[in-house]
């Protein structure tokens, strides 16, 4: 599987943009993708904040992953702009009957594929061998894209999931 989604992202971008990540909870179908993706290029280009136009884009990453990012150089981010991209992604929920602001569902890179696991089998899948602490995690709490670009897709070991799982029990 290619993690590479770096070098998609607008370099004309601050890295202390402002990012917001939504996970879906499976993958969408390349013509859901396409119309996502038209969807994001409409939102981003007439996003605005107060009145004033927001460096806005968005994303889809992996088929499953609608990302947002605010260049706040530009313009500020206000309440209001940030309650019509919550609206986007309600959105993009009903139109493709998915869920996604369900925070309980991790995803992690297993066997080159994008797996969902929910927060309360996590060590249930370590104990059993199914992830380990070099397994990627996708951190959706990213919040800048300086942050997007080198804490996004990290091993379990170096994630906030650290703390919440023990690393200590060995398959026999």
């Amino acid at each position: 599987m290619n993690l590479e989604y770096k070098y998609l992202l607008d370099g004309n971008f601050d890295p202390e943009s402002k990012v917001w990540v939504y996970q879906s909870g499976r993958t969408f179908s390349m013509a859901e993708a396409l119309e996502i993706e038209e969807m994001l290029k409409n939102f981003t280009a007439k996003w605005l904040s107060h009145g004033v136009p927001v460096k806005g884009a968005g994303y889809l990453f992996f088929g499953q992953f609608l990302i947002l990012m605010a260049d706040e150089t530009a313009a500020g981010v206000s309440g209001c702009s940030t309650d019509s991209s919550v609206r986007l992604i309600k959105d993009t929920e009903q139109r493709f009957q998915v869920n996604m602001f369900d925070r309980t569902s991790l995803a992690f890179v297993v066997k080159d594929k994008i797996q969902l696991l929910s927060l309360s089998q996590l060590q249930y899948a370590l104990d059993n061998g199914f992830i380990d602490a070099e397994t990627l995690y996708f951190n959706n709490l990213v919040q800048t894209k300086a942050e997007l670009e080198t804490e996004w897709i990290i091993p379990v070991k170096d994630s906030w999931l650290a703390k919440k799982i023990s690393f200590t029990k060995q398959v026999s």
